[in-house]
C-alpha cells in the first residue's frame, strides 16, 4: 500500500505535468483551426500543426522535464542547494508559457491580417488556461512541503499568523539619567542630590525611565497562534495552506486583468495586442523567484507594475478606457513607493531624525 508522502508526490507531478502539456494542447489546435480557415479548409495543414504540437510535447518531457523531476526526486546536490529561485517553475515558463504565447501572438498576426470575420471567439480560453496551469503550477510549488491532512505545519513563515507581541524590554537612557551622569563626573555625589523644584531627582530618574523602559516594547512578528476562546472563536481560525491559494492567485490577478485587456476586439485587431502579450509574458518570470526572496520586490517593480503602467497608459490614450482605471492607479503606486522606501529614503536628505 502506497504511503500518504508518495501518494502526495504523485498528485503533484500528474497535475504538474497536466499543467505542462494541456495548455500546449488546447493553444496549438486553436492555431491549427485558424491555419485551416485562412487556407480554405485545408485538412493537411491542420494535423500538421497537431502532430507538431504531440512532437513538441513528447519532446520535451523525454529530454527535459522527466530528467528535471528525476533530479528532484534523487534530492541532487547541485539541484538541491538551490533555494532562491524555483527550477520547476523556469522550466515550465521556459517549455510551456513562452511557446503558448508565442503561438497566441502568431494567431494574432493571423488574424489580424485576415478578414475579421475568421476571428476565434473563443481565445479568451487558452490565455485563462495557460494562466491558471502557471498558477497551479505556483500553488504546487507552495504547498509541496505541506500536509494535505491535519493541522498545517507552518512551514512557510510568511504565512503564519503574525502580530505585535512583546519580545523583551530593553532599558533605555533617559536625558535626566544622563544630566546626573554628567553631574557625578562633575564631582555631585548621588548620595546628597540636589533637590529641585521640591522633588529630588532621583523620583524624576525613576519616572523617567519608568516611561522609557515602557516605551521600549520591541514588536515582531510571531508565528505562535492565538488562542480565541467564546462562540466565535472559529472565526479566528487560519491556515496556511489556505492561505497560499489565495496568495497565488492575488499574485496573478493584475496579469490577468493585461491579457483580458488583449481580447477586446479594437486592442485584438491592432498593432498594440503585440506588446500587451509581450509584457504579459514577462511578468510571468517573477514566478521563479521563491515567494520569501527579497529579489521578488525588485522583479515585480521591473517586470510588472513599472511596464504595465506604461502599457496601460498608452491603451487609455489610444482606445479609451479599456481597463479600469484602478489597475494604472496600483501599478503607479507601487511603482513610486518602491522607489521612494527603497532608493530616496537612503539619501541624506531623507535619513534626518523627525517624528514621522
Amino acid at each position: 500500500m502506497l504511503s500518504g508522502k508518495t501518494v502526495k508526490f504523485i498528485l503533484y507531478e500528474v497535475l504538474q505535468f497536466a499543467a505542462l502539456t494541456v495548455p500546449i494542447f488546447v493553444i496549438m489546435e486553436r492555431f491549427a483551426r485558424i491555419i485551416h480557415t485562412v487556407q480554405g479548409g485545408n485538412r493537411t495543414a491542420y494535423w500538421l500543426v497537431v502532430a507538431v504540437s504531440i512532437a513538441y510535447v513528447t519532446t520535451v518531457t523525454l529530454l527535459v522535464w522527466a530528467p528535471l523531476k528525476y533530479m528532484f526526486l534523487k534530492r541532487r546536490r547541485f539541484i538541491s542547494d538551490i533555494t532562491q529561485w524555483r527550477p520547476t517553475a523556469l522550466a515550465y515558463i521556459v517549455l510551456c508559457t513562452f511557446p503558448c504565447f508565442a503561438i497566441l501572438i502568431t494567431s494574432s498576426k493571423v488574424q489580424a491580417d485576415n478578414d475579421p470575420g475568421i476571428r476565434d471567439h473563443f481565445d479568451e480560453l487558452p490565455v485563462s488556461l495557460v494562466l491558471v496551469c502557471l498558477i497551479c503550477v505556483d500553488i504546487t510549488e507552495r504547498i509541496r512541503h505541506c500536509k494535505l491532512l491535519g493541522s498545517s505545519d507552518g512551514l512557510d513563515p510568511d504565512l503564519d499568523m503574525s502580530g505585535p507581541v512583546l519580545t523583551h524590554l530593553e532599558a533605555v537612557t533617559t536625558v535626566t539619567a544622563q544630566l546626573h551622569t554628567d553631574e557625578g563626573q562633575n564631582g555631585l555625589t548621588q548620595d546628597q542630590p540636589e533637590a529641585r523644584n521640591g522633588s529630588t531627582p532621583g523620583s524624576w530618574r525613576d519616572l523617567a525611565g519608568s516611561r522609557a523602559s515602557s516605551a521600549a516594547y520591541l514588536y515582531a512578528s510571531s508565528s505562535r497562534p492565538r488562542s480565541y476562546s467564546g462562540p466565535l472563536r472559529f472565526l479566528w481560525r487560519r491556515d496556511s495552506r489556505a492561505e497560499a491559494f489565495v496568495d497565488s492567485f492575488m499574485f496573478w490577478l493584475d496579469t490577468v486583468e493585461l491579457v483580458r485587456v488583449a481580447g477586446v476586439p479594437s486592442v485584438f485587431f491592432s498593432g498594440w495586442v503585440f506588446p500587451v502579450y509581450i509584457v504579459a509574458f514577462l511578468s510571468t518570470l517573477r514566478v521563479a523567484i521563491t515567494p520569501n526572496n527579497p529579489l521578488l520586490s525588485s522583479a515585480g517593480f521591473a517586470l510588472q507594475d513599472l511596464p504595465f503602467f506604461v502599457i496601460r497608459v498608452a491603451l487609455i490614450a489610444v482606445f479609451g478606457f479599456v481597463t479600469p482605471v484602478l489597475y494604472p492607479l496600483k501599478n503607479v503606486l507601487v511603482s513610486l513607493t518602491f522607489i521612494y522606501f527603497t532608493f530616496l529614503t537612503r539619501l541624506r536628505i531623507f535619513r534626518r531624525q523627525a517624528m514621522f
